[in-house]
């Protein structure tokens, strides 16, 4: 058993910048930092602003759920509604065929399809597929979320390019998120940071949480980084994000954040919906986010033994010593996660090294799995 100190240290010992860990049980929270926030720079304190890369989509999950209780949309609506550009989409025979070998829709795209990543839209489990490297050169899907271009040209590059499934008959990562992000923003005739800050992030007190760096961040705002053999090199640091705002609000992967904002976020979900006398979603709702509604293919690359809810993975088995059976979360490739384990444990690890290696996610799943044994004790 290591504590949660000895996991960072040695997690920044194995090459990682800086590091910060949170674990809350109820009021009780143990915090680490460890490392610093760019090579040669300060330390890493517990107000480090980072990219949060994925860890965005359970955020964009709670988004969507609260319009659809405000009666904004509903689950059974077509997509093409508010996005026209889906309304006579293909797709693909089989999700590693060639991008023109198709077939017509069977059935149109629904809003359900976009809340659960079942629409088609998005990143197949297999790498080597064509429309993985259609995604990330016509969408730029699977990097920096400042290489995707405004949303209303994402929206007409991805209407034409084929779905990897018929909608309802499989899950695909990451693309439908910012998707539904766009729809969101359509239907409720708001831009998506204003609408995040009003439904969300105000009544949350999430004020350090956003999809562009602001000035007086700059200073605690960790740089990324990634391994350039036994080097670490900074590939995008905190003046970069100031200077260079993204132009597509990335409800899959672009929000910026602190470990105490997210803790804010994560605590709503374990009190099923509301935080401090705020409600955001209703019980029902957080239930439904939860719920393991999606599973993808076996061997899927992106979702191994767990099924999706609305924005995150379920564990539905334990293969791993980090799963736990009803674990809701998610990672990011910038080696950040958050999860919220079934008797109430909330884990947070932010660091800001890009996952380039087994070593690198067995770093976070050693992690994950001290989070995991905690929340058990509980039981």
């Amino acid at each position: 058993m290591a504590t949660l100190q000895q996991l960072a240290d040695a997690a920044v010992a194995k090459g990682v910048p800086g590091v910060v860990a949170l674990v809350a049980q109820g009021d009780d929270v143990d915090v680490a930092t460890a490392g610093v926030r760019a090579p040669g720079g300060a330390p890493m304190t517990l107000d480090t602003v980072v990219r949060t890369a994925s860890v965005t989509k359970p955020i964009l999950g709670a988004l969507a759920l609260a319009i659809v209780e405000r009666g904004v949309v509903h689950p059974a609506d077509e997509a093409s509604r508010w996005l026209p550009e889906l309304a006579d989409v293909r797709v693909l025979r089989h999700p590693s065929a060639q991008l023109d070998d198709t077939v017509p829709l069977a059935q149109p795209i629904t809003v359900q399809h976009l809340l659960t990543s079942q629409s088609g839209i998005g990143l197949v489990g297999d790498f080597s597929a064509p429309l993985m490297a259609a995604h990330a050169e016509q969408l730029g899907q699977g990097g920096d979320a400042r290489s995707r271009p405004e949303p209303d040209e994402l929206l007409r590059r991805v209407g034409t390019l084929p779905l990897g499934h018929q909608p309802g008959e499989g899950w695909t990562y990451n693309t439908g998120m910012d998707v539904l992000g766009v729809l969101l923003a359509r239907a409720t005739r708001t831009h998506l940071p204003d609408l995040l800050d009003e439904v969300l992030l105000a009544p949350l007190g999430m004020h350090d949480t956003g999809f562009a760096l602001r000035a007086d961040q700059v200073a605690r705002t960790a740089a990324g980084c990634t391994r350039d053999g036994d080097d670490v090199v900074v590939t995008d640091s905190a003046q970069a994000q100031l200077d260079d705002p993204p132009v597509f609000p990335s409800g899959a992967g672009g929000l910026l954040s602190t470990a105490p904002d997210l803790l804010r976020f994560w605590r709503m979900v374990a009190a099923g919906g509301e935080l401090d006398g705020a409600r955001v979603l209703s019980p029902a709702s957080v239930r439904t986010m939860r719920s393991p509604l999606a599973t993808a293919e076996p061997g899927n690359a992106f979702l191994d033994d767990q099924a999706w809810g609305v924005g995150g993975a379920v564990d539905v088995q334990e293969s791993q010593p980090f799963h736990a059976l009803g674990r809701f979360g998610w990672i990011g490739s910038w080696g950040t996660a958050a999860y919220l384990y079934p008797h109430g444990t909330i884990g947070i690890w932010l660091t800001q090294l890009e996952f380039a290696s087994p070593e690198d996610m067995g770093i976070v799943g050693d992690v994950l799995a001290e989070v995991a044994r905690r929340d058990a004790a509980r039981a």
